[in-house]
């Protein structure tokens, strides 16, 4: 199917942005991951420094998707908090 007239270029453009969003979210999937493992594997690693780490995950999160607080705070924050309580034994 052909597609003629001003529609066309919004389904083209619709189409890409949406493939840029997809790579902005799995980009942002493997940071927080790398995150993730890094605070669990490496022994050295005090609090403060995985507290900073999340915070600045926090910013470049949010630098990619502006706006999206209560997204990151509904997703991201419950993981990172179950972790620091795992690897710290945070309360």
């Amino acid at each position: 199917m052909e597609l003629n007239g001003p529609n066309a270029e919004a389904v083209v453009i619709s189409a890409e942005e949406r493939a840029e969003e997809q790579k902005l979210i799995r980009r942002m999937q493997m940071m927080m991951n790398m995150v993730m493992q890094v605070i669990a594997q490496d022994g050295s690693l005090t609090v403060d420094e995985a507290a900073q780490m999340i915070a600045d995950s926090r910013k470049a999160a949010l630098a990619m998707f502006p706006g999206k607080e209560l997204a990151y705070d509904l997703i991201w924050r419950p993981r990172f908090q179950r972790l620091m309580r795992e690897r710290f034994r945070i309360m």
